[in-house]
């Protein structure tokens, strides 16, 4: 499967649907993986979400309807590219454009959000070694930094090491690393929220963890330096994910800290 072809496809397809609510199963079938998977390459492999790109073609061709036919009532246009009202239309076009909509004739200021497209190549991969393993369920303790797509790779380290100078004594080696995210009940979009460092024992003083039993995929890492553990990451997502027929499970990724070395553990169905 050639996934960049499958993703042009994908911004094709959104491109001729915009006015109506897009069907997420849809996109995910081109691609040959479950929806929460689709999502997730789609955003890491264009450092934006699969629904704000949505949002953004459809503020970008608004724009141009409403300046090509002035006499367009801004409400007619909402409904047409699926908002629920003219107020919140309003609201995201003057984010987006910096105008109101009522303005476009006076200033004629417009922004545009072009599509994406993907340049289909083909590059000869190394093979990536990997398990799949089920786990019973894991009960840990620990703690957790608020952050984001755009600050994970400065804040995990920096938190960790944080973390462990300040308990080492205390509570001895960290365990596991966590990412977990947030989701976007419109479009079920997931977005990194926050990492996690935890403890395989009952620590009192820090959150209870539950992480029920489940089947994983499993990618071992010599080292457990910050860098490999992403490089790894972006590896699984940006070459292994495309090619495999895994589903993702919308559980937190662990990153089990063990021997000098890393398991970097994704769940799946």
């Amino acid at each position: 499967m050639n996934i960049y072809k499958s993703l042009n496809e994908i911004t094709e397809y959104i491109d001729s649907h915009l006015e109506e609510k897009i069907d997420y199963e849809i996109l995910s079938r081109m691609l040959g993986v479950n929806s929460y998977t689709m999502q997730r390459i789609f955003s890491l492999l264009t450092n934006i979400s699969l629904s704000d790109y949505i949002r953004k073609r459809r503020l970008s061709v608004s724009g141009e309807d409403l300046y090509n036919n002035p006499s367009l009532k801004v409400m007619d246009v909402a409904i047409k590219y699926c908002y629920d009202n003219a107020t919140s239309f309003s609201r995201a076009f003057e984010q987006f454009h910096g105008i109101k909509p009522s303005q476009i004739t006076k200033e004629n200021k417009l922004k545009v959000f072009p599509r994406i497209t993907f340049e289909e190549k083909n590059e000869i991969k190394e093979p990536i070694s990997y398990e799949i393993v089920e786990l019973d369920e894991l009960i840990l303790y620990g703690t957790y930094i608020k952050t984001d797509n755009d600050h994970i790779e400065q804040d995990a380290p920096r938190f960790f090491e944080e973390i462990e100078s300040k308990n080492i004594n205390k509570y001895g080696e960290i365990n596991y690393g966590m990412v977990t995210y947030t989701e976007n009940e419109e479009y079920c979009h997931m977005e990194t929220n926050a990492y996690w460092v935890l403890y395989n024992k009952e620590i009192n003083e820090l959150e209870r963890v539950v992480i029920p039993k489940s089947k994983w995929l499993l990618f071992r890492i010599d080292t457990q330096e910050a860098k490999d553990i992403r490089s790894m990451s972006q590896q699984f997502y940006l070459e292994f994910l495309p090619s495999c027929k895994y589903n993702l499970s919308p559980l937190p990724e662990l990153e089990y800290y063990h021997d000098g070395i890393t398991d970097f553990l994704v769940p799946i169905i």
